[in-house]
């Protein structure tokens, strides 16, 4: 079969989940024609992605979070105003989904949770079926208990997710976790999407912390907490191309995203900081790391509320790690994730592989 993936360019997650599915289909005879990704003038694609995608890369012009003035959180209403100002320009990336739909004339188009492949499947109907795969749709299903502070956002996700899968045939939600209930209507639970590299390394006990920032806003408190902390030695990956690798003080070094290099410090350290993506979490578990997260938007709230469900780790409102240190000692090794992802590849094929008819008994509304 010939898949047409989409891709939400927000953050390092969605990356890895394409690179993954992709040599999945591969390896199982399948052929991915083009890899679509909407894109911001705010981010550029990560290297370890453009080198290893290794098929056409078509970018187009997709709304994304915007920063808060300091560089933290990312506010979702001025990132609501500032998308409704690119408007005119979104409307032109419908029409080249479209075009190159119609080009590559795929038997199934794979969205990882981009909103615009979503709104044009809503708008022109294809017949091509489209199968959605994220972790944010796990949160539409009663197996999530939203308890956070903020129901309004949570709500006006779940309406973001449910765009993204407009006139979708099947929802394959990434999970935690492997659930009593494993199918929601047109939603299916499947584990996380890990890379080979990351089930094939081998984890040690590093004297150090690794961790990912999705904004830059955070480094000062990194800086301030680091200070304070001269025995506690921090590796730190960010996306600031403004800037090469540095140490910014003797026991805090800041790294460019590389994929090998992420992993090689994620398989080594001692304990891992983020704030909150769902992939970079599943990868600390799986190398049975305890985790520090630091949500920045409601979407990552709502991983670290289901993280917290499997006892992986800690939340903060910010990047002091004491909790983290606390943490630590009390963390219990699990090889139950790690059995729960190695079923991905059968699952996954199985679902991607089974498709049902637009007009099947299988669609049962959102």
């Amino acid at each position: 079969m010939k898949y047409l993936f989409v891709v939400q360019g927000e953050g390092r997650g969605h990356f890895t989940q394409t690179l993954s599915m992709k040599a999945m289909l591969e390896r199982n005879g399948h052929e991915v024609v083009a890899v679509m990704v909407g894109c911001s003038p705010r981010r550029t694609l990560p290297g370890f992605f453009t080198q290893k995608i290794n098929t056409e890369l078509i970018r187009f012009q997709s709304p994304n979070f915007m920063p808060s003035p300091k560089g933290k959180g990312s506010p979702l209403l001025i990132s609501i105003f500032y998308n409704l100002l690119l408007l005119p320009v979104y409307i032109q990336s419908l029409f080249k989904i479209r075009q190159t739909i119609r080009e590559t004339e795929p038997d199934v188009v794979v969205n990882f949770y981009e909103l615009l492949c979503g709104i044009s499947y809503g708008v022109f109907n294809f017949e091509t079926p489209m199968i959605n795969v994220a972790h944010q749709y796990y949160f539409l299903t009663p197996a999530f208990n939203y308890k956070g502070h903020n129901p309004l956002q949570f709500k006006l996700l779940n309406f973001y997710s449910r765009l993204t899968a407009l006139n979708t045939t099947k929802i394959m939600a990434l999970s935690f976790r492997e659930e009593s209930n494993m199918h929601y209507g047109k939603i299916v639970l499947v584990p996380p999407l890990l890379r080979n590299e990351v089930m094939n390394k081998k984890p040690t006990q590093g004297n150090y912390i690794h961790g990912y920032l999705l904004n830059n806003g955070y480094v000062d408190e990194l800086i301030d907490w680091s200070l304070d902390h001269p025995n506690e030695q921090l590796h730190f990956f960010w996306d600031n191309t403004n800037e090469d690798d540095e140490i910014l003080i003797p026991t805090l070094s800041m790294h460019q995203l590389s994929d090998s290099l992420f992993l090689d410090y994620m398989a080594g350290c001692k304990a891992y900081a983020t704030t909150g993506g769902f992939e970079s979490v599943c990868e600390a578990i799986y190398l049975q790391k305890p985790v520090l997260m630091v949500p920045v938007h409601i979407e990552q709230e709502c991983n670290v509320i289901d993280a917290l469900r499997s006892g992986v780790g800690v939340r903060a409102s910010e990047f002091k790690l004491d909790a983290l240190l606390d943490f630590i000692p009390t963390y219990s090794k699990t090889n139950e994730f790690r059995y729960w992802v190695n079923t991905a590849e059968v699952l996954f094929v199985y679902e991607l592989t089974k498709i049902y008819p637009q007009n099947s008994e299988f669609q049962v509304a959102l």
